[in-house]
């Protein structure tokens, strides 16, 4: 797949993937003999790997550090466990925060449907 093509499939743009390769996040993308990158299902795994692990809010730098850990291979396989571990922990307690917002603006939703007299 070219670079359009995969820039369509995953919504990203093609600046975005561009950089992802730059900065470490994807192996070197293979290039066509006219200088084209031609993504390989190998390829399209990790830029789909990045996009959840970024929606999911996970930073840049863990990405990179996490991609040049697997690049040195399985004897960095705890070291890429325990990177992930952390990064969960660290979801899950955004995720509670985000719950107990959403708590609050469901209260405050609930009182203006009621008319009552709203307070921060």
């Amino acid at each position: 797949m070219n670079i359009a093509e995969v820039s369509k499939k995953y919504n990203l743009t093609q600046d975005t993937l561009r950089y992802y390769e730059r900065v470490g996040l994807l192996p070197k993308v293979n290039r066509t003999a006219s200088g084209i990158r031609d993504y390989t299902e190998e390829d399209c795994r990790w830029v789909e790997f990045i996009k959840c692990m970024r929606q999911a809010g996970l930073p840049i730098e863990v990405l990179i550090e996490y991609v040049a850990l697997f690049q040195k291979g399985d004897e960095t396989i705890e070291a890429r466990k325990r990177l992930l571990i952390e990064q969960r922990e660290q979801l899950i307690e955004r995720l509670d925060e985000m719950n107990k917002t959403l708590e609050r603006l469901n209260y405050k939703i609930a009182a203006y449907e009621r008319n009552a007299e709203c307070h921060p």
